[in-house]
């Protein structure tokens, strides 16, 4: 059996590999929509969203190179084309969203994906041994629920 740098199985960790450039390619697309309802919310709360929407794009910065990262320590090679992440992203863009429950409601579909997807991917890595991803992605998840939960209450 071939393993990898960190002693995972090269053949079982390969579809790790698939499955987060897929979540690269999801959280690029993501991070794209939130930045831009922070640039084109409108209406009366729009300093509150504008604030929020700044802090979610910051918080999606930071764990967009995590999973990079995280492809390379089990020894793959992230994608890092927009080309790549319009192909393998589960979510879709949300272009010229102005009204702000609209925006909320595009953060709360966005994040609905990326737990789905996430699950899909802890399973996969626990299959494969790989506790490093399954942990990295569960920390993401848990965070997530809530904010989905916060923002659902915005909604009403």
């Amino acid at each position: 059996m071939t393993t990898n740098q960190i002693g995972l199985s090269s053949n079982q960790v390969a579809q790790v590999i698939d499955k987060l450039n897929a979540l690269l390619s999801s959280y690029h697309v993501f991070y794209t929509n939130v930045r831009g309802y922070h640039w084109n919310v409108k209406g009366e709360h729009f300093f509150a969203l504008h604030a929020q929407f700044e802090e979610i794009y910051t918080q999606l910065q930071t764990q967009i190179d995590e999973i990079a990262e995280r492809i390379l320590t089990v020894g793959g090679t992230p994608l890092h084309a927009y080309s790549d992440f319009a192909i393998n992203a589960s979510i879709t863009e949300h272009k010229n969203v102005f009204e702000g429950r609209k925006c909320v409601s595009g953060v709360v579909s966005g994040l609905q994906t990326l737990i789905e997807e996430q699950r899909i991917l802890a399973d996969i890595a626990e299959n494969a041994g790989d506790q490093g991803t399954t942990d990295l992605v569960a920390g993401y998840t848990s965070e997530q629920e809530k904010m989905v939960w916060m923002y659902n209450a915005f909604l009403g």
